[in-house]
């Protein structure tokens, strides 16, 4: 049976049962923790629907494609670079950027170059902070809504990148960007935003001083894409606005979310075929 119509269910979060129907958890507050009746499929999953070994999975998999993609010019110089993908294995899979953008008219490369990563370093970080910030950000908000969020964020923070690297070079910006930073600064300034709105002090203060660390450690470092985390962090706290944490999960929210990996599954496959064709031309 795919779907649960009545009767009681796992709560999702705190592991109390809890009518499939129900619209909130009487123990945890968890809204909607029937999951429309998918939850006894879904829970399968774990709390977030699988959604962080979900995007920690595509993106190691995405990262061991392209350095199988060009074994014979992977960089094995700086500790920063260390296991660096080619630049042209990197254009292929779709990084950003104004160059990639503007120059190559590959506007769809912003969903795409938050999978992909430049480094054994730069993944290694990046999946860390899925890790930490992910499952916290689906308890508050939804999984579906998690998804949102993760990928509006990702869009507008490399658009914030390649828009500052073609018209405000002199304030940075990037010819070439890619990496999981962007839409994680959004799964940060969700939790920013989910201690301002219910007044939880300490999921609020805990983001922020995260959020303050990562900036001020990308001011530090060189070659640290500032423009996509002020993008992503942007982006994620204006979506948080829109879809409340106080307000339950709605079905269209799921149907979104799924639209979204969808639309990002096929950015991926199409930058693949497109850029084929233009490094061939």
């Amino acid at each position: 049976m795919l779907r649960q119509k009545w009767g009681s269910i796992v709560c999702p979060s705190c592991g109390n049962l809890v009518g499939v129907n129900d619209q909130q958890c009487l123990t945890c507050g968890r809204w909607n923790p029937g999951l429309w009746g998918f939850a006894p499929l879904l829970n399968r999953l774990g709390r977030d629907l699988g959604f962080t070994r979900f995007v920690m999975g595509g993106c190691i998999s995405l990262y061991a494609l392209m350095l199988i993609a060009d074994p014979n010019a992977i960089n094995t110089g700086r500790a920063l670079n260390f296991l660096s993908p080619s630049m042209r294995v990197l254009f292929l899979f779709g990084e950003s950027g104004a160059i990639p953008v503007f120059a190559a008219g590959r506007w769809w490369t912003v969903i795409t170059a938050g999978w992909l990563h430049a480094g054994l370093l730069h993944i290694f970080f990046n999946m860390m902070w899925i890790r930490q910030l992910a499952p916290p950000t689906s308890e508050m908000y939804g999984p579906s809504r998690m998804v949102i969020i993760y990928t509006i964020a990702g869009i507008t923070g490399f658009t914030a990148s390649t828009m500052a690297g073609a018209f405000l070079p002199v304030l940075g910006g990037a010819g070439f960007t890619v990496g999981a930073s962007a839409p994680i600064f959004g799964l940060l300034a969700a939790l920013v935003y989910y201690g301002r709105r219910t007044g939880s002090s300490m999921v609020g203060d805990q983001a922020k001083s995260w959020a303050v660390t990562l900036f001020v450690f990308g001011f530090i470092m060189p070659g640290i894409d500032n423009w996509a985390h002020l993008g992503g962090f942007a982006g994620g706290y204006i979506t948080s606005r829109f879809l409340d944490p106080l307000r339950p999960e709605r079905l269209d929210h799921l149907i979104v979310a799924l639209v979204c990996l969808a639309v990002t599954g096929i950015a991926l496959v199409f930058s693949i075929v497109h850029g084929l064709g233009f490094l061939r031309g």
